[in-house]
């Protein structure tokens, strides 16, 4: 019979962490280590070795197992994290000078939070997870975790957290969830919620019975990190990005992996959204660590998330992979296994963002718009009016596509019935959408029907 293959502990370290991942994708693809080993040219035991980091490996190696595997970068990427690791500890090792804390995790020492591991071998394995993570791709800083959002007082709370002050939490990011969706995330929106905040994240300094812990942690990291969604739709990023560290490190204090990726999610598509493809990849490739404990639904919105950089760095075929890898995690979701605050990733949705990655190849020399203009069609069909911006932003970019790729005036009549939505909302994203399609319009300015829609736009964008 043969061995249960060594359990292997990705949080030792980043070589440790780069053996688990080619584990995982070798599982993925159903190979064997020997079969594996004959691809690239080694021994089924040399791989074994190089999984349970007893033996080096290289960038050539590590870019051979991404090919033969079909990872789409992600042990390229991961490797040259190892690399980068091991030169970053040369130079503290030749620096005496150099603090002992300096890269610890800081947190207050009150309440809850009064953990401060004093060194790598004494935090949790999410702790040192997230630690390492932070070293490369700045997914967490050393700011102390209560010193991301301010605190205010005096609040009305008692000395000890309540289930009543955690099922507050969770409605207050549940409500602010449903109005971003309908009104997007500028005025009333995202102003009513600072307060909600600021009193959730006050709770973490309170005595906590250990059994609500991790429950609190998340509520309070599930609504930063829909705040800073809509901060990210105000366009006002450095507050985007503030709030996503504090809900990431709830998340790792939680030990919860699913409000992890919901981070990491966020963070992949703003570093997109602001022309930084590569570092959203990156964000993408780090939520699916340990992609078997996510649910296929939080899978196919970080496949989505490479998708998009992909296609922003102008990779037809790796965009097609990636979504591909997205349809297919989607088509293994099933009810009831998610988080309630994936329930917005449904089939509409899905058919939209896939769409929106299909869009930017789409407008590549050669390329056919197909792909794009039918899951853009297909999310508008299918998205109720709860999710009014998402209707929205898919119209916006079928009227676009189809003003640059096909019919002017069809792609008019399409962009009105997303102008009637935009006019709705207070999203700077939507308004970014509609310059894109003004632009596109431009060389249709003559035709009536456009000239007519373009007049439209002037009165719906602030001048």
């Amino acid at each position: 019979m043969p061995q249960k293959p060594k359990a292997l502990d990705d949080t030792v370290s980043l070589r440790a962490w780069f053996g688990v991942e080619l584990r995982n994708w070798r599982n993925t693809r159903r190979m064997s280590t020997a079969a594996l080993g004959r691809a690239v040219h080694l021994s089924g035991t040399a791989v074994e070795r190089i999984e349970k980091a007893e033996r080096p490996c290289t960038a050539d190696l590590a870019a051979k197992f991404d090919d033969v595997l079909q990872a789409g970068g992600a042990l390229k990427r991961l490797w040259r994290r190892v690399e980068e690791d091991a030169d970053k500890q040369q130079t503290d090792t030749d620096n005496t000078s150099r603090s002992p804390s300096a890269d610890r995790f800081g947190v207050p020492a009150t309440g809850m939070l009064r953990r401060d591991p004093t060194s790598f071998e004494e935090m949790s394995p999410v702790e040192r997870r997230a630690f390492l993570a932070a070293g490369g791709l700045a997914a967490l800083t050393p700011t102390p975790l209560g010193e991301l959002l301010p605190q205010i007082g005096p609040a009305d709370l008692g000395p000890v957290v309540r289930p009543d002050d955690v099922q507050q939490v969770r409605s207050a990011a549940q409500d602010h969830a449903r109005w971003d969706n309908l009104y997007g995330g500028g005025g009333m929106v995202r102003t009513a919620a600072i307060g909600q905040l600021i009193w959730a994240r006050n709770l973490l300094d309170l005595t906590c019975p250990p059994q609500l812990e991790a429950e609190l942690f998340t509520a309070v990291g599930h609504l930063a990190i829909v705040m800073g969604a809509s901060a990210f739709d105000a366009h006002d990023h450095q507050r985007a990005v503030q709030l996503w560290e504090f809900g990431t490190q709830c998340a790792e204090h939680a030990g919860n992996w699913h409000l992890r990726a919901l981070a990491y999610s966020w963070r992949a598509r703003q570093a997109i959204w602001c022309g930084h493809p590569d570092a959203g990849l990156t964000h993408a490739d780090t939520g699916l660590v340990r992609a078997d404990r996510l649910t296929p639904r939080e899978q196919a919105t970080l496949h989505i998330a490479r998708a998009r950089a992909w296609a922003k760095m102008g990779a037809h075929q790796e965009t097609l992979t990636a979504i591909g890898q997205a349809d297919d995690a989607f088509s293994r979701a099933t009810d009831g296994e998610d988080a309630p605050w994936m329930a917005y990733h449904d089939y509409a949705q899905h058919h939209g963002d896939t769409g929106h990655a299909a869009f930017d190849i789409a407008l590549l020399p050669g390329q056919s718009p197909q792909l794009a203009s039918d899951r853009l069609r297909t999310a508008i069909d299918n998205h109720s009016d709860a999710y009014v911006r998402s209707r929205a932003f898919s119209g916006t970019k079928l009227a676009t596509l189809t003003m640059v790729t096909g019919d002017p005036q069809e792609a008019v009549a399409i962009a009105h019935r997303a102008l009637d939505e935009v006019g709705h909302l207070r999203s700077k994203r939507a308004i970014t959408d509609v310059q894109d399609l003004a632009r596109a319009s431009a060389k249709h300015a003559r035709k009536p029907e456009v000239a007519g829609l373009r007049e439209r736009i002037k009165t719906l964008i602030p001048q």
